[in-house]
């Protein structure tokens, strides 16, 4: 098996769509009013989000975005505009993180793990 997409709820598609596009990820399908896929910008990972308008406040999704130049991405996503909860740091797991909410309240972790995001020291085979 591969990971085709993952999908995400939205109160306002609109205002979802311009977030993801300032991130990077590419609209590949723009079915407005409900529902709407990005390409992730290395890779052929899909990214997705759906109108939920009855959709409740919470902190159970967590969206992970890998890239090798993370502090530069997070300085140039700050010049756009986007506002971190917190800047790059280094993880006890090994890989530095930034954290930021999309306009839904989804977390968003930028990441940069390189080589133990897969084969971290303690990996079981």
């Amino acid at each position: 098996m591969n990971l085709n997409q993952v999908t995400v709820s939205s109160r306002n598609l609109k205002k979802a769509i311009a977030f993801y596009k300032q991130l990077g990820l590419k609209l590949i399908v723009d079915a407005l009013p409900r529902y709407a896929r990005f390409l992730c910008p290395d890779g052929d990972a899909t990214f997705s989000i759906h109108l939920n308008e009855s959709m409740q406040n919470n902190d159970n999704t967590t969206i992970y975005f890998e890239d090798d130049n993370l502090e530069s991405l997070v300085i140039q996503l700050q010049q756009k505009g986007i506002t971190f909860t917190s800047q790059p740091e280094d993880k006890s797991w090994l890989w530095k993180e930034a954290k930021l909410l999309d306009p839904d309240g989804n977390q968003i972790i930028l990441f940069k793990a390189g080589n133990n995001r897969i084969h971290p020291p303690w990996r079981i085979d």
